[in-house]
């Protein structure tokens, strides 16, 4: 196995296909990868990262566009695997700067991408497929394949080419009884393994995972447990596109003469559309107004809603800090039914806490059986790996150890260790003569969308806002002689988030005579201010271990 992070790719060769993976690998979250033959680009997924801790004020972030952004003229169309924000959460941007690049993919996922593209007033060239269908995009012949996840209407993509034959399971597990009935297709992937894959592109997330994952239906007695037993109202927070969970909470309420309602944009919405396309069937009369949900008795009453990761913003975490209409009170109960996404564990548990406090039994995956991952773990994966025997690996969809992982496995089955490439973002893979070669390397960095407008913030920004939330900020009011430039008075220190003692602010008044008494008198204003700036953060930082972000003004007088 080799990891590579090389220059700028050459021109590509005649015959030869080039992948290039823009965001998904090395990370979870906005999956995007381009192929390139012939001239021509196929995009498969284009989703989204959620911002963590060290992301302050930023919304979403996206794959780097960058390096397509002079060829979107050669794109021949979007291929969206399935409709999990991860997966199509950057597609209206993407639209933004080509609006008629086709968009193909499944029922659902189209109709979760239409509503995502109304909100940003885009309409797109829709093309419906389903698992069976073959399309023909430029050079590109495409084969989708179904594959079970936590969602309805997944798929994999077999994408062939002159150069040979690739297949990308996108998200993806085995479970042989999903409650669609609506299986992974195991006989398809033995039926491309013997037509030859010669590149091989599965999900990571889950390699680390020994055996086999869990099904769906088995999380139904602890839903059931909690419908039965909860002497109050009941508040499930889950991922506003998990159909399955959703339905699976549904049936076990209108088991126990529960009513529900939808709480928060994104679930409304989602909810909404699968149930008129049929995917979420609920009992007539069981679904209400969560405003008259809450005239019911609470024993009669569960809320579905979002925040199920401790987003800040979303119904629950609203809840649990008492600024939402659904008042949480001591006996409730709230079902986190969902995973613990990596990275937001510090926000999950504070929610948990939260929660807690307001008296609420908080039912999680730490204390009872209510999530199985959508993922194919360790025993799926070398499943797949010795149906299809491909000849080159590039694990996807995952962190730097998941891939690692994954990459192990595909060894262990006799995948040569030179042809299991673990690769990230923006390095790009050459498959020519059923070799698959890393070629170099392009722009992947994290974009940041803050109010739906990408880009507007940048990593320097992100960093001025780390260091004022972690080493405050001052303002330093200085009146200066414009004749000698010296000090006409003490300067005055206007700090935002530490207080210094008299004895500091002393030494830094120091620090400001020192920086003026060596200027040329010529140089005041804003060279001085910015002299001044510099040096008081050197002393600072070296005096008071904090590097505060320093405004100063000057004033001649």
């Amino acid at each position: 196995m080799t990891t590579h992070r090389r220059p700028a790719p050459p021109a590509l060769p005649k015959g030869a296909l080039r992948i290039v993976p823009l965001g998904g690998l090395g990370e979870i979250g906005r999956n995007m990868t381009v192929f390139e033959y012939a001239g021509k680009l196929l995009i498969v997924d284009c989703g989204v990262l959620f911002p963590e801790e060290h992301h302050p004020g930023v919304d979403l972030i996206l794959p780097d566009f960058s390096a397509i952004r002079d060829r979107l003229d050669d794109v021949v169309g979007l291929v969206l695997t399935h409709g999990h924000e991860d997966h199509i959460g950057g597609v209206p941007y993407l639209l933004k700067e080509r609006a008629d690049i086709p968009v193909i993919s499944a029922k659902l996922t189209l109709a979760f991408v239409k509503t995502k593209l109304q909100e940003h007033r885009i309409t797109a060239k829709m093309v419906h497929v389903r698992e069976g269908d073959r399309r023909k995009l430029g050079p590109f012949d495409l084969e989708f394949l179904a594959v079970n996840h936590s969602i309805p209407d997944s798929l994999a993509v077999a994408i062939r080419t002159p150069a040979g034959l690739v297949l990308q399971t996108g998200d993806f597990k085995m479970d042989q009884f999903p409650l669609d009935r609506r299986i992974t297709d195991l006989a398809g992937f033995a039926r491309l393994g013997e037509e030859g894959v010669d590149l091989f592109l599965p999900d990571s997330t889950n390699a680390e995972v020994p055996g086999f994952m869990a099904s769906e239906e088995e999380l139904y007695p602890a839903i059931d447990t909690v419908m039965r037993t909860s002497p109050q109202k009941i508040v499930v927070s889950s991922f506003a596109s998990h159909v399955h969970r959703i339905q699976q909470i549904i049936d076990a309420a209108h088991k126990y003469g529960r009513k529900i309602a939808f709480v928060g944009r994104s679930m409304v919405r989602n909810m909404g559309t699968a149930r008129e396309l049929g995917y979420l069937k609920i009992p007539r009369g069981m679904l209400v107004d969560f405003k008259e949900l809450e005239k019911l008795p609470p024993s009669k009453a569960v809320f579905i809603c979002t925040g199920s990761q401790g987003e800040p913003m979303a119904a629950l975490a609203r809840m649990a800090s008492g600024d939402h209409q659904i008042d949480l009170r001591d006996g409730d109960t709230v079902l986190l039914a969902s995973s613990l996404v990596p990275g937001n564990e510090t926000s999950i548990y504070r929610l948990i806490n939260d929660l807690t406090k307001l008296g609420a039994n908080v039912v999680h995956k730490g204390n009872a059986k209510v999530h199985v991952s959508g993922h194919a773990s360790a025993g799926e994966l070398v499943y797949c790996y010795n149906l299809v025997r491909p000849r080159n690996v590039v694990p996807v969809h995952g962190e730097y150890r998941h891939l690692k992982a994954n990459a192990e496995l595909a060894v262990r089955t006799g995948v040569d260790p030179k042809q299991t490439l673990i690769v990230e973002d923006g390095t790009t893979i050459d498959l020519k003569d059923g070799v698959a070669r890393v070629s170099g390397y392009v722009q992947a960095n994290y974009v940041y969308v803050e109010n739906l407008v990408a880009g507007a913030a940048t990593e320097e920004s992100l960093q001025d806002r780390i260091r004022l939330a972690e080493d405050g900020a001052v303002t330093v009011l200085a009146i200066v002689n414009p004749e000698t430039g010296a000090l006409e008075e003490d300067p005055e220190f206007f700090p935002v988030g530490f207080t210094p003692t008299r004895a500091e602010l002393e030494k830094a008044t120091g620090v400001v005579e020192k920086t003026l008494a060596g200027l040329k008198r010529e140089k005041t204003g804003p060279h001085a201010e910015r002299a001044i700036s510099e040096a008081l953060v050197r002393w600072s930082d070296r005096a008071l271990r904090r590097k505060p972000v320093v405004t100063v003004i000057i004033v001649e007088a």
